[in-house]
């Protein structure tokens, strides 16, 4: 089965992790991922915001806007805004992995449903500085050319906490294979508003082998 951009740039990601909370920005080669550049983005992780400094074409196209230093924290509801912020906390002091589903739309009936993934980064030393993500519609709808797309709705946020080796015991014993279509092992954590899910452990076994 063809995989989805969400889970290429998380297979990658984890890849070049090597085991550690996260790899360097400096370690990431486009080349490497070219297929999926155009669903691609990079934030900068400010205080209180995350700006995006880069973004693929495909992107902006689907956005009708260009991304490029707007805030990933825009379009948002003020619930919604508040809880991607916390996500968004554990992603930098804990090295989690983020995947949400969001609706984007022009108006209250032109929405489109789209799946984000958002993997940490180490930047100017041994912090996350930065954040690396994807993002792909999981439909195509014709009118998607006819504006911008301003308004932002979560529907869905998974936080995993990938295993990490080399840095004490890893979270825990299980192997498991994180964003795939069929999640397994998952534990069911109340949020004020709405349920998710966390994975603990999970570096696919595939990624061992040679390419």
């Amino acid at each position: 089965m063809k995989q989805t951009t969400i889970q290429t740039l998380y297979t990658y990601w984890d890849g070049v992790r090597a085991g550690r909370i996260a790899p360097r920005r400096l370690e990431v080669e486009p080349a490497r991922i070219a297929a999926i550049l155009s669903e691609t983005f990079m934030l900068e992780c400010g205080q209180k915001d995350y700006q995006y400094r880069l973004a693929g074409s495909r992107l902006c196209e689907l956005f009708g806007y260009e991304l490029r230093g707007t805030s990933f924290l825009s379009g948002w509801s003020e619930a919604d805004r508040a809880l991607i912020e916390r996500l968004m906390s554990a992603v930098r002091s804990e090295g989690a992995v983020l995947r949400l589903a969001l609706e984007a739309g022009i108006d209250a009936r032109h929405r489109v449903e789209l799946e984000v993934v958002l993997l940490p980064l180490l930047h100017a030393g041994n912090s996350v500085g930065r954040v690396i993500g994807a993002m792909s519609p999981t439909s195509q709808p014709q009118w998607l050319d006819q504006g911008r797309l301003t308004n932002r709705r979560l529907l869905r946020h998974e936080l995993v906490r990938p295993e990490r080796v080399g840095d004490g015991a890893p979270l825990n014993g299980d192997r498991q294979a994180p964003l795939l279509p069929a999640l397994t092992g998952l534990r069911l954590v109340q949020s004020e508003r709405r349920q998710f899910r966390v994975l603990d452990g999970g570096r696919s076994a595939s990624k061992h082998s040679k390419s």
